[in-house]
């Protein structure tokens, strides 16, 4: 039998956050891969060394935080960017009205480049490091309502290419996971108003210089490893920006 970890030598906090912090740990270095069951509640308290309800209130803030899902009568399993309610987790566009509709995405630009300053600080590279940036034009109700310009690193998505981008049939986050085994669990975003440049309003049919959202976001795995960065204009004539707590 496994000895318990004993989490009270290294808490400083409540119990529960440092079972949280461990289970985060394990999730991180893939000993549940997304999609998977993790092990049932007694078990988990037994490895942990601590009592049910202080393991059940770890996992309850990791089901908040949208990194665990519980299904009833099945268990608690690693979130994956697979079902239709992942669609909108980090898809932020809505009617003005709050209605959501997944965004027809064009891909206009790709390209492999080497890291800028802003790209290497916010992806913790170093200057020059390879990487992959693509733009795409999203676009609802048959008319364009945001570009993305997205930077990733190269390292971490060998084999990412135009083709692949173009032949994806779900989101980008579902690409990253399943394609390369790269999982977002949260992103960190600022937003601010911008007059739309040049190139971006020809892409959003609007007069240069029209005014826009910018979302500047960094995306990260469990581990809090940064794996893409990610400048947003967004139209909001007609549209609003939205995040929901806790995603």
């Amino acid at each position: 039998m496994n000895r318990p970890e004993n989490v009270l030598l290294f808490s400083g906090g409540p119990l529960y956050k440092e079972v949280k912090r461990r289970l985060t740990e394990s999730l991180g270095t893939g000993e549940w891969k997304p999609g998977e069951a993790i092990p049932a509640e007694p078990r988990l308290a037994q490895r942990f060394g601590v009592s049910i309800g202080t393991l059940r209130k770890a996992i309850d803030e990791l089901v908040a935080e949208n990194v665990l899902l519980r299904q009833q009568g099945r268990g608690t399993f690693v979130a994956t960017h697979r079902g239709e309610e992942m669609r909108f987790r980090f898809f932020s566009i809505v009617g003005q009205d709050g209605t959501r509709h997944y965004p027809d995405v064009r891909l206009e630009d790709f390209r492999r480049a080497r890291a800028d300053e802003t790209a290497a600080r916010e992806l913790v590279l170093p200057p020059r490091t390879a990487v992959i940036a693509f733009r795409n034009s999203l676009w609802l109700d048959g008319a364009p309502v945001g570009v993305d310009d997205i930077t990733v690193p190269a390292a971490a998505f060998p084999g990412l290419s135009l083709a692949r981008l173009r032949a994806r049939g779900n989101t980008i986050y579902h690409l990253y996971e399943h394609g390369f085994g790269v999982s977002v669990m949260r992103v960190a975003e600022t937003l601010r108003s911008v007059a739309a440049p040049t190139d971006i309003a020809g892409l959003l049919e609007l007069p240069p210089d029209a005014p826009l959202l910018l979302v500047r976001r960094v995306a990260f795995t469990l581990d809090d490893r940064p794996v893409e960065y990610r400048l947003s204009w967004v139209n909001t004539a007609r549209h609003e920006y939205r995040r929901d707590a806790g995603s």
